[in-house]
């Protein structure tokens, strides 16, 4: 006798992709379109989710226009929403051999070095991944 395969609920998965410029202002812009998208996904402004997915894209999106930024060519913010079950962020940019890595913690006197810590404390996991055609790609996720 085989029992009958249990019903699932169906999960719609959302799905958000936009450039911005490789400059302070076009990070901070990343930063406000990501709290929005959310909010339009039914994530309200100033939940825990919210803070934290934008710290997240805020920190990513410093570090493409910092270290990542070649002049002339924009970085790009992507979101991958799936209500209770994840939210990927993966801010790419176009300099694919400056790749960060987690380092020692910065010393109390140190002006940077901090927002990858930040990123690991606060994501469940965090990658860097290979851009095709040129590039790489910085994702976090976040398991809900």
């Amino acid at each position: 006798m085989t029992t009958p395969l249990a019903r699932k609920r169906p999960v719609t998965v959302c799905m958000f992709a936009q450039r911005f410029s490789s400059t302070p202002r076009g990070a901070r812009l990343a930063r406000r379109l990501a709290l929005h998208q959310l909010h339009q996904w039914g994530v309200p402004y100033d939940s825990e989710l919210s803070e934290t997915a934008g710290l997240i894209a805020a920190e990513l999106a410093a570090n493409a226009v910092t270290h990542g930024r070649v002049p002339g060519r924009d970085c790009e913010l992507g979101l991958l929403y799936a209500p209770g079950l994840y939210l990927r962020i993966d801010v790419s940019d176009t300099r694919g051999e400056c790749r960060p890595a987690p380092a020692a913690s910065p010393g109390p006197l140190d002006e940077g070095g901090r927002g990858l810590l930040l990123v690991g404390a606060l994501a469940t996991r965090w990658e860097v991944l290979d851009r095709v055609p040129v590039g790489k790609t910085v994702r976090a996720e976040l398991d809900l």
